[in-house]
């Protein structure tokens, strides 16, 4: 029986998470619960799966809660970042699973790391921000990293099958990894129109079913930016060995390229339950009630490079890659806020890499940063992006 905790437990990997839990109850046993303000999701979560201790963000969403659980005496409630942090080093846990997504999910990932917690996480950011600084403290603790982002895992799984044991094996046999994109819902609209664009709009993607915030960075290409920093962190590879190809079915993955030529891809539904599994499972893996391709039906695979005159904010994050320091901190953090405002009709869709630009532009990089460094690179960002969007109203 292996034990969870789920930071993030209301969001869309969160419910994919509890998903796979019922299918397997079995061999899970949910002892942490994490949410922002959705008490009538967590209520729902805690009478079903009884765990020890649950979290909200706010305390006025916690105290909701814990009224509305009085007759459940096995879960207590905590509150803030503080009780977040008490889930994530939970001694009952085997096994965290980081779905909150955005900057606030860094702390609680060193925190869960230095108390030896293996980790499964979804969160790009958490790489985006701070790579060198979780991976060391991932070694120094003997912590294992399972990736849940549909991508790196399916670049995950491919080298799995190459039975290299060592990180160094695998850079040395890598040539490239190649990361595929749906180029969301606005690939063929024309350039001019995409300033006229809605959140509602924006938020039909074509393939998956995600959280308001990963969408729209789906439309934008911002998602996949940030999984190129991500994957440069957790396979060691060179911002040269990474490319992006726009593949509208959905079907590959992601691929890697080997130096002697062959290419490995991993091929699936678009459904998040099958890289959630995996990373709560491995290395084993089990049935899923989720679809399965039928081949017959497929017609075509279309692969196409991006236009980066459409998706400025893929050549922003290529951008950040190659400078480094507190640079992506900054891109990921400004894109948080600038999606946010685009969310509340604040802002425009174009007005988004626009003001990403801006911000990167005007910070001052750090180049060896340390985690003080990166907070308060993130705090800047935060208040500038801020500053910059009443602006721009």
């Amino acid at each position: 029986m292996k034990r969870l905790v789920i930071l993030g437990s209301t969001g869309s990997i969160g419910r994919n998470a509890l998903s796979v839990v019922e299918t397997h109850p079995d061999l899970f046993e949910i002892v942490g619960l994490s949410a922002n303000r959705s008490v009538d999701q967590l209520e729902a979560q805690v009478r079903q799966f009884r765990p020890k201790l649950v979290a909200m963000t706010t305390s006025s969403s916690a105290q909701e809660l814990q009224k509305r659980l009085r007759g459940v005496n096995s879960t207590d409630v905590l509150t803030g970042n503080d009780g977040i942090i008490t889930l994530a080093k939970m001694a009952e846990a085997d096994l965290i699973l980081e779905g909150m997504g955005g900057s606030a999910g860094l702390i609680p990932t060193l925190e869960a790391i230095e108390a030896g917690k293996d980790l499964a996480f979804v969160n790009k950011e958490v790489l985006v921000m701070g790579g060198q600084i979780v991976l060391e403290a991932a070694r120094k603790n003997k912590v294992q990293l399972l990736p849940v982002d549909s991508e790196i895992s399916a670049i995950f799984q491919c080298l799995q099958s190459t039975k290299l044991q060592h990180q160094g094996q695998q850079q040395q046999q890598i040539h490239r990894l190649i990361l595929t994109a749906s180029g969301g819902p606005f690939r063929q609209t024309p350039i001019a129109d995409l300033h006229r664009v809605s959140p509602t709009q924006a938020l039909k993607h074509p393939n998956w079913k995600m959280g308001n915030k990963i969408t729209i960075d789906s439309a934008t290409m911002m998602n996949k930016g940030l999984e190129i920093i991500e994957a440069k962190w957790f396979f060691g590879v060179d911002l040269s060995q990474i490319e992006v190809l726009v593949h509208t079915e959905s079907v590959i993955h992601s691929m890697v390229e080997f130096v002697d030529g062959s290419l490995l891809a991993q091929l699936g539904v678009a459904d998040m339950r099958v890289p959630i599994q995996y990373a709560l499972t491995y290395p084993d893996r089990l049935p899923n009630p989720s679809p399965r391709l039928d081949f017959s039906q497929i017609q075509k695979l279309h692969f196409e490079k991006p236009d980066l005159q459409r998706f400025p904010c893929l050549q922003h994050a290529y951008t950040a890659a190659e400078v480094g320091g507190t640079l992506p901190t900054v891109l990921s953090q400004a894109d948080e806020v600038a999606v946010e405002a685009f969310l509340e009709q604040r802002i425009g869709f174009m007005d988004i890499p626009r003001i990403l630009g801006q911000i990167m532009d005007s910070h001052q990089v750090v180049d060896e940063p340390n985690l003080e460094d990166i907070l308060e690179s993130n705090r800047w960002a935060q208040i500038r992006t801020e500053e910059q969007i009443s602006n721009t109203i």
